[in-house]
């Protein structure tokens, strides 16, 4: 299920403002991919130039290639809603739908995107929500309101939210930063446990969380004020952390800047 994507000379715009230039890199399947760097370097944008949420925003576009294994995501007869089907994304402060409850916010997607029975439907939410090991919390609680969990499940809510539909890759936006200590290991366990099925990507400002949970470590920079954001290096994150090759990294990763 989980797929490879190839990225090459990627520029991504608001407007007229360039802001990252010229990104190119693969991300493995079956693995996690941390990427780090300065705030405002781009990391985010990037992120969501992978799923084309970018070009949600008016005005932004998206120059250069992705490719997940021989599709081109951003080809004339690609569908933005099917990549964004297929390429899952988690956002940084836990986003269950208010009103739903636990049950039909993992519903949710599964109910526009096909018709399933109730039994396939009470299958499959069973499915992810022990897929992001939420389903032993919340099992008796099913019809209540999402809204009602704790940070760290709601967290976990939206992940089990993304992973019904069944997608290839899995896109994180720092998706521990609004959570407390305990919630955010729970959420790290989970990534490694996830990334036997799905490729994952996730940003994050936390150096200690991306030596810990990924692969592979892009590091983002920008060479100076009003500059479009560049990956400086990527590689595995063992090296990345003890013997990057660039002194950019280097300075980045033992606080020097940043």
């Amino acid at each position: 299920m989980a797929k490879q994507i190839e990225v090459a000379g990627l520029d991504a715009y608001y407007g007229a403002h360039k802001a990252i230039e010229d990104i190119t890199m693969t991300i493995e399947p079956r693995a996690v991919t941390a990427f780090i760097g300065p705030s405002g370097c781009g990391k985010s944008t990037f992120l969501r130039t992978l799923n084309r949420m970018h070009e949600v925003i008016p005005g932004a576009r998206v120059e250069g290639k992705v490719r997940l294994e021989d599709q081109d995501l951003y080809g004339p007869d690609v569908d933005p809603v099917s990549v964004r089907r297929t390429i899952g994304m988690v956002f940084q402060r836990p986003n269950p739908f208010p009103t739903m409850s636990i049950y039909d916010n993992v519903a949710a997607g599964l109910r526009l995107n096909g018709r399933f029975s109730k039994s396939e439907l009470d299958g499959i939410v069973e499915n992810s929500l022990k897929g992001a090991n939420l389903w032993k919390e919340v099992k008796d609680r099913l019809h209540k309101p999402g809204s009602g969990l704790s940070g760290g499940q709601q967290q976990r809510l939206c992940i089990a939210r993304a992973i019904a539909v069944r997608p290839q890759v899995l896109l994180m936006d720092e998706p521990c930063s609004a959570l407390d200590p305990i919630s955010t290991l729970a959420i790290e366990d989970l990534i490694s446990s996830l990334k036997r099925d799905y490729t994952i990507v996730i940003v994050t400002h936390n150096m200690q969380q991306a030596a810990r949970v990924s692969d592979k470590t892009a590091f983002f920079n920008l060479a100076g004020q009003g500059q479009p954001g560049k990956l400086v290096e990527m590689d595995e994150t063992s090296r990345i952390f003890t013997n990057p090759g660039q002194k950019a990294t280097e300075d980045y990763i033992t606080g020097r800047f940043g």
